[in-house]
């Protein structure tokens, strides 16, 4: 990877290429810390639900409520809408065949709807806000009430208006960020600025694991005031207990961190074993006489890919399933024996979280699901099978045309399956550890050495969704790697004129 970075960095073009990326990433983290009016940084509260996995993707502008605080969520979900419609409306199916144009024009669609998706994103997480996600503090900027009632609401809907429309500037600038990645950079845009989020979380992360050390060599005393924890009875509850003793040596976290380092490693192999893995199909050309030569006569293969869809899955799936919690931010809180909590839908988002065993089971489900739809609308075997039989090709054994698509779809639903499968096991995984921790973490009597790491788990969400985020960035580095390879191959190719 580093050779071939330095290879591409001593071409001119590919260099300012990546210097551009790179100029964009450095845009997109700036924005992230610009503060919207009136708004200050909102407390999750209950860890591992959604709201969390946003805010990671966000790079922790979710939390901290700026600029970019929807992150490419609305521009991802836009892009899933239009790729599912050009599929069931014909006019957009047609659309999508006439090239370059009717690229451009599906491309103005998916503005749009992105535009759309994030008012109504933007006015979901006002209401967060407004209520403060259930910790019964408000994260809008309060104002001094006059006795003019009617100036009164008038300054609260304009304070209304400037905060959704700054998250939907946002979304509009993440968007157009991302498309000049795709076309002046390196990469896909939208897996580029997720990357950079992802990555921009490791401090954070690292912060926590510090204190989970501190916690337990000094005692839980030393967390005081760290974070919130929701109970199955809805109340909110500071954990760890701060009448946990220290150790002399810090066993029960030590032993944590060294297996979450395995399984991360343990991980990037197995992710990057998929990706390099393929299905080579054998093809044979028969020979041809153009006036004194003969051609062909050659053997060849179709190499398909066992994860041809890359980490697009786990990107629209991860969009998908944070949808539900956005929407019921809608509905607003309650006050109920002095604490407060939800009401029907704080069991929606409680099913929605990263520690609920339904939310694994959708994980899995949505991930074979894309896996499927991508290869699907990105890999024609019958257009393959066509030009095969144009180039006087054909599979050993299968007649060309038919036989020849039908073969190849065969082959590519099992290798797609093989592929979906290594990614939902690799993303439900954590998320499955960290359901069983959610369980014994509760229970009496469990061991200090063993309580603080079991919380510390719980308190860093971005460890119950590593999975997800590990494929993400492995996948990305592979696609930049691969794409500057491809580029450099293409320019230093002199043809048979050279």
């Amino acid at each position: 990877m580093f050779k071939t970075l330095a290879n591409a960095w001593k071409i001119a073009d590919l260099r300012k290429k990546l210097l551009f990326t790179i100029l964009i990433i450095l845009l997109y983290r700036l924005g992230s810390a610009i503060p919207v009016p009136f708004t200050m940084p909102l407390d999750l509260g209950m860890r591992g639900t959604t709201l969390d996995l946003l805010n990671t993707l966000s790079g922790g502008a979710f939390e901290q409520a700026t600029l970019f605080a929807l992150g490419v969520s609305p521009y991802i979900t836009a892009s899933i809408v239009i790729q599912l419609l050009t599929v069931a409306i014909p006019a957009l199916e047609r659309l999508a065949k006439q090239g370059e144009e009717g690229k451009k024009k599906i491309t103005v669609i998916t503005r749009y709807i992105t535009i759309g998706i994030a008012v109504v994103s933007a006015i979901g997480y006002y209401f967060m806000l407004k209520y403060g996600n259930g910790t019964g503090t408000s994260s809008i900027g309060a104002f001094v009430e006059t006795e003019s009632a009617s100036w009164n609401t008038f300054f609260n809907v304009f304070q209304a208006v400037v905060i959704i429309a700054c998250f939907c500037a946002g979304s509009a600038v993440v968007m157009w960020l991302a498309e000049r990645i795709n076309e002046h950079g390196i990469g896909n845009g939208i897996s580029i600025i997720l990357f950079a989020n992802i990555v921009s979380r490791a401090y954070p992360i690292l912060m926590n694991f510090i204190k989970m050390f501190k916690a337990e060599t000094v005692g839980g005393s030393a967390l005081h005031g760290v974070g919130h924890d929701v109970t199955s009875t809805g109340t909110l509850q500071l954990l760890p207990d701060p009448t946990l003793q220290g150790n002399a040596f810090p066993w029960g976290s030590t032993i944590f961190t060294v297996l979450v380092l395995v399984g991360l490693l343990a991980m990037m192999w197995f992710i990057i074993f998929i990706s390099d893995s393929e299905r080579r199909i054998p093809v044979q050309y028969a020979k041809r006489v153009v006036g004194r030569k003969m051609y062909g006569g050659q053997n060849s293969n179709i190499p398909l890919k066992l994860n041809m869809a890359g980490v697009m899955p786990i990107i629209f799936a991860n969009a998908i399933l944070t949808i539900p919690s956005m929407v019921a931010n809608f509905i607003p809180y309650v006050e109920s024996d002095g604490v407060t909590v939800r009401r029907v839908w704080y069991h929606v988002v409680n099913l929605f979280s990263s520690s609920s065993w339904f939310y694994c089971i959708l994980m899995f489900v949505f991930i074979l699901a894309f896996a499927y739809f991508y290869v699907a609308i990105s890999f024609n075997p019958t257009e393959v099978a066509g030009n095969l039989q144009k180039q006087g090709g054909a599979i050993p054994g299968i007649r060309p045309g038919k036989a020849t698509s039908t073969f190849i779809q065969k082959v590519l639903s099992k290798i797609t399956f093989i592929g979906a499968l290594a990614l939902s096991v690799i993303s439900v995984i954590p998320l499955i550890i960290s359901a069983i921790i959610n369980v014994v973490r509760r229970a009496d009597g469990v061991a200090d050495a063993i309580a603080v790491p079991l919380w510390s788990f719980a308190h860093v969400a971005e460890l119950a969704t590593v999975g997800s985020s590990v494929i993400i960035v492995v996948g990305v580095v592979l696609e930049v790697v691969r794409d500057m390879e491809a580029q450099m191959t293409m320019r230093h190719y002199k043809g048979f004129l050279g």
